[in-house]
């Protein structure tokens, strides 16, 4: 199964590239990681298959998956 857009797979080239929003906002650890790993296609939204490399998608869905099974905080009104 290939998970990564054939045109993300063809370009390294971080010129194009700006770090994900999304990774940002919900990884403690985000700015540990590999410059690689942290950066996203500037033409495409923050998504997984957006990341230029499998260990940047791979933890992107992660993230997405512990954000959906992780209840929501309940909000004092």
């Amino acid at each position: 199964m290939e998970h990564i857009d054939r045109t993300v797979v063809s370009r390294f080239d971080t010129r194009s590239s700006r770090p994900c929003e999304f990774c940002q906002d919900f990884d403690p650890h985000f700015h540990e990681r590999p410059p690689l790993d942290q950066m996203v296609v500037t033409r495409r939204k923050a998504s997984a298959s957006a990341h230029l490399t499998e260990d940047g998608y791979v933890r992107h869905r992660v993230l997405e998956l512990r954000k959906i099974t992780t209840p929501e905080p309940l909000i004092a009104a």
